[in-house]
């Protein structure tokens, strides 16, 4: 984990995880789908398209039921709206910024990138997860960070577990 606080700039975090059982071309491919990405995310309770092609640079999703509490109180649900900027599927990259949302982010920016992680591209990944946010009020950066920290490593076993288990 890597993290740099200051109150007057942004807040940058990288957070990763390593996979044994799947290729980076494998994992891109479950990234690849942006509309859809509540089936690996935990916490995550739904996911869909309400702007351009799935996958496409402009395209833009909604995200709601975040274990983040919005700002509109305990019952509210969480969402956000968040529209991928660029892509490319050469480098297994993607990033994406929240342009709408009730939990608190004033501007957020985030970039996935996979990469293999052995000798060849069969022979695991690593997922890296960087993000660059606004400081929240009433948050301290290396929560959020932990927070995405665990979501990272349960969606990236979801995945593994999908492909290495395609029948549960």
């Amino acid at each position: 984990m890597e993290v740099e606080q200051n109150s007057e700039t942004k807040w940058e975090a990288k957070v990763s995880t390593v996979l044994k059982e799947a290729s980076a071309d494998q994992i891109w491919g479950f990234y690849g789908d942006f509309f859809n990405f509540h089936k690996w995310f935990p916490g995550l309770a739904s996911c869909y398209g309400v702007h351009g092609a799935n996958g496409e640079p402009g395209c833009i999703r909604y995200c709601g039921g975040f274990s983040i509490k919005s700002e509109d109180g305990e019952d509210s649900v969480s969402w956000s709206k968040e529209k991928l900027t660029a892509v490319d599927p050469i480098q297994r990259s993607l990033t994406y910024e929240i342009v709408d949302c009730n939990i608190g982010f004033k501007s957020y920016e985030s970039t996935v990138k996979i990469t293999p992680s052995g000798n060849d591209a069969e022979s695991g990944c690593r997922i890296d997860w960087s993000i660059k946010v606004d400081p929240v009020k009433g948050w301290v950066l290396e929560d959020l960070v932990k927070k995405f920290e665990a979501r990272l490593d349960r969606a990236a076993r979801r995945m593994e577990e999908a492909l290495t288990n395609p029948e549960e």
